[in-house]
């Protein structure tokens, strides 16, 4: 992990705690590590935490933003040999999947042209709608990586598929990925 760059975008959810030992981990690794966050994620963890752990100034918004002239969704995708968003939502699982940008990690994504890994984290029910098995199908043809909620027990007070997985999971397939030869998405 040495030396790459890797963006992550973080969603609203519960699961965001996860995300933040996940870039501690990948930060240790000596891995430089991005945040974008979304408004929504905003109220689940701070953005000072992220900032914390990566010594860098963490996005939220599309405009305005006095660390990226260009603009976030430009700078930050140029510089990031991966993306990776976790927890990815439902609502931000749709949206990669109709090519909606509406917000700072959407264009973000439709902007980076290399390796995506999508973690998805939401209440059972949702995870199994068919509208939801239906987008992430549409990703997983569109080139991006989804890595699969596990089972076991969801702050919604309930079991089944849905659990983030924990930090060292997450890490090892942006290992793999990083060292995989991939054609852009």
């Amino acid at each position: 992990m040495r030396d790459r760059e890797i963006l992550i975008g973080v969603c609203a959810g519960i699961a965001a705690y996860k995300t933040a030992a996940l870039v501690s981990q990948l930060a240790q690794a000596g891995a430089a590590v991005s945040v974008i966050m979304t408004e929504s994620a905003r109220q689940f963890i701070g953005a000072t935490t992220f900032q914390a752990l990566t010594g860098r100034p963490v996005s939220h918004d599309m405009f305005g933003d006095p660390h990226h002239a260009l603009g976030a969704h430009i700078e930050l995708t140029q510089q990031a040999e991966l993306l990776c968003v976790a927890p990815a939502t439902a609502n931000f699982l749709a949206k990669a999947a109709h090519g909606i940008a509406d917000d700072l990690l959407s264009t973000a994504l439709l902007a980076f042209n290399g390796p995506v890994l999508l973690v998805p984290a939401m209440n059972t029910q949702m995870w199994q709608k068919r509208a939801v098995q239906r987008n992430v199908s549409q990703l997983q043809r569109d080139g991006y990586h989804v890595l699969s909620p596990e089972e076991g027990w969801l702050s919604c007070r309930q079991q089944g598929p849905g659990r983030m997985p924990g930090p060292e999971v997450i890490a090892s397939e942006i290992g793999k990925l990083l060292l995989e030869p991939e054609a852009d998405i």
